[in-house]
């Protein structure tokens, strides 16, 4: 169970450095991406861009 959420959360933070590029490209506008402004500062939860990278990931891994 920890290594779970352990892996969500590094992926979480890996897309949040990927913040700029996913938006060009339309995936950080999904229903269910959430930006949050507190204090001066902006965090992005990108939990639909999250489940679509996992899915379009199974789906590649299963593929090859």
């Amino acid at each position: 169970m920890i290594r779970w959420l352990i892996v969500i959360f590094l992926a979480l933070l890996l897309l949040n450095g990927f913040a700029a590029l996913l938006r060009k490209l339309g995936l950080g506008r999904l229903p269910g991406d959430f930006e949050i402004r507190l204090f001066g500062r902006t965090l992005w939860l990108p939990i639909a861009t999250t489940v679509v990278l996992s899915l379009m990931a199974a789906g590649i891994a299963r593929w090859l």
